[in-house]
């Protein structure tokens, strides 16, 4: 008898226990960014590890690896600053699906210059090219306290 008790309240521990995970949500299904900057794929084109790094706000650097798998030259706009006074700029990206980078080098800086770039805020930065529909994403601002982002520092 205390046998049949023993198993039942094994097999009700079980039951009970395992039943927590049953209707929880797994995790490493849910896409997310794994490291400082964010992401954002435009049909063939896609934009990995966007950040931007400032000294003391105003003016940053926009960094960021772009993948271009449309097999053709697009050119990435970007776009940011307020409705009256939007500023756009390009990225001319090759036809081969090759990682370009952006910022990483002193001498392919994109510098965004805007008042309202300030170290540890989210900054909107729109992506779009051709007639695919664009997306604005909040880039993360970081500044060159961290070894990494000391160099991108404009």
């Amino acid at each position: 008898m205390f046998r049949r008790i023993s198993v039942a309240s094994a097999a009700a521990s079980v039951v009970v226990l395992g039943g927590c995970t049953f209707t929880a949500e797994i995790a490493n299904l849910e896409p997310y960014d794994p490291s400082d900057g964010v992401g954002v794929t435009l049909d063939g084109v896609a934009v990995r590890n966007a950040l931007l790094v400032t000294a003391d706000g105003g003016d940053a650097n926009l960094v960021m690896t772009i993948v271009n798998n449309t097999g053709e030259e697009v050119e990435l706009q970007l776009q940011y600053g307020d409705v009256g006074e939007r500023v756009t700029e390009q990225v001319l990206l090759p036809a081969q699906p090759e990682l370009s980078q952006v910022g990483s080098d002193p001498a392919n800086q994109l510098i965004f210059t805007d008042e309202a770039i300030r170290a540890g805020d989210l900054f909107p930065v729109y992506f779009q090219y051709g007639s695919v529909q664009g997306e604005i994403i909040e880039v993360p601002v970081l500044d060159g306290t961290l070894p990494e982002y000391e160099l991108l520092v404009p």
